[in-house]
């Protein structure tokens, strides 16, 4: 059954669009680098919207209120966007999927840890993002035709959503990217956050939820943190895309811009919509809420918008597995697929702000390795042989999440992305002056 499955779905995405897989571990060749500033905006706008980021947004509202909330989702996605657009750069140079191009950084064995972390983290979002569109597309079933109606079935749309999302993987990214966000996808996306929008100004006093503090039940670095999350979150799957851009000038501009737009406008509407029509800060409430705009057609092609979240999580699951295993890319596509909705058919969305802070203790300090290392030791050049381990990298990665977990739990105030980030980059560089010397090749030849 599962064998078959596996054959079905590929035969299907390879009528719907024709495969376009590269190998995790090539880079992929001049030629095939097609995509401009226009494309990663359409990419990077699209999936920094979806009920998600609503859904994080409302995290924020009782504790922050509208001003602070705002103000942290300012804050910290310019400063997330800014890390995932120079990460972003990475792939432009090297060519490289995201876990392979950290070889150059931590080593042929040293990037075997992170590969795995990426893996269980990616299929852990993929879950999240069905589980979120279950719930949504089940709440909107049951307000328009009640609960005995069987499209209120959750495991239905569990099963939909997953196969949905399955389907677009196996697809693979490029195809994805120019003919279905670039043509129509885009267009109806902005149609549904400008008629939220909209909706908001019309029937909420924003002016007296602006004066209106927060209840202090979060701090404003924990509220930054959970902020800074969501970029962060892409930054060990960005390159998979990204090695597809013409120019790292263009890389960087419509990563930057697509997602910062993207994210600060729907976490912001979901920061308001909570506390202006779903004060009770439940789950339900924000999407009840959110159905009741334009009939629920907004919220439905968000929910639709949703499954690009999770075809990203399952193709760059499959893509880092392929660093591992030595199975085609598509076929572990469907097996990263089956895993997520699985997952997320018995799965409660429970304790989701705690997995946004872990996947920042783990991958904010790595990254901060990876750009001092790319950026100041090697100047964007990629290193002409890739020893077994980098020690100074390694090391500076641990010490990194220790010092991230350390001020998560006795120095909230001050935050833990940032100073971790920061102390693990400046670690790194320090023991790499220290312990060893840096061999660059220019950017693009690889070994």
């Amino acid at each position: 059954m599962r064998a078959w499955l596996s054959r079905a779905l590929v035969y299907l995405a390879a009528r719907a669009c024709p495969l376009t897989h590269y190998s995790p571990d090539l880079p992929v060749a001049p030629e095939h680098r097609v995509f401009g500033a226009r494309d990663l905006f359409t990419l990077w706008f699209s999936l920094g919207v979806g009920l998600m980021v609503l859904q994080t947004g409302a995290l924020l509202a009782p504790g922050l209120g509208l001003a602070h909330g705002v103000l942290a989702i300012v804050l910290g996605t310019a400063v997330g966007v800014l890390l995932l657009a120079a990460v972003a750069v990475i792939g432009a140079d090297t060519g490289l999927s995201a876990m392979a191009s950290l070889k150059t950084s931590l080593g042929r064995q040293g990037v075997m840890l992170p590969t795995l972390l990426n893996l269980l983290q990616l299929i852990g979002w993929g879950a999240f993002e069905l589980i979120v569109m279950r719930d949504a597309a089940s709440l909107l079933a049951t307000t328009r035709w009640g609960e005995a109606s069987p499209l209120a079935n959750p495991l239905l749309w569990t099963l939909a959503f997953g196969a949905l999302a399955t389907l677009l993987a196996v697809g693979g990214p490029l195809t994805f990217v120019r003919r279905v966000l670039r043509r129509w996808g885009i267009w109806l996306l902005l149609a549904a956050c400008l008629w939220l929008t909209w909706n908001l100004f019309a029937k909420a006093d924003l002016a007296a939820l602006w004066a209106r503090a927060g209840d202090g039940s979060l701090s404003f670095a924990v509220g930054f943190d959970i902020a800074i999350a969501m970029p962060l979150s892409w930054l060990p799957l960005i390159a998979d895309y990204s090695r597809f851009g013409r120019s790292a000038r263009q890389v960087f501009t419509g990563t930057a811009l697509g997602f910062l737009l993207g994210n600060v406008w729907l976490m912001g509407l979901g920061v308001a919509y909570t506390l202006a029509f779903a004060p009770s800060g439940e789950t339900n409430a924000l999407l009840l809420a959110l159905a009741g705009a334009g009939l629920g057609i907004p919220l439905l092609l968000i929910l639709l918008d949703e499954s690009e979240n999770a075809f990203a999580d399952i193709h760059s699951a499959a893509v880092s597995t392929g660093l591992l295993v030595r199975l085609k890319v598509e076929h572990l596509a469907v097996m990263v697929g089956v895993a997520c909705t699985l997952i997320a058919a018995f799965a409660p969305l429970a304790q989701y702000q705690n997995f946004l802070l872990l996947i920042g203790s783990v991958f904010a300090p790595l990254f901060g390795v990876v750009l001092v290392d790319h950026y100041l030791l090697r100047r964007r050049r990629v290193a002409g042989t890739c020893p077994a381990w980098r020690a100074p990298a390694v090391i500076a990665w641990l010490a990194g999440i220790v010092l991230y977990h350390f001020l998560a739990r006795y120095w909230p105030s001050v935050g833990a992305t940032l100073p971790s980030l920061v102390m693990a980059g400046a670690l790194h560089g320090v023991l790499s002056k220290m312990l060893s010397g840096v061999g660059a090749v220019p950017a693009g030849s690889h070994r």
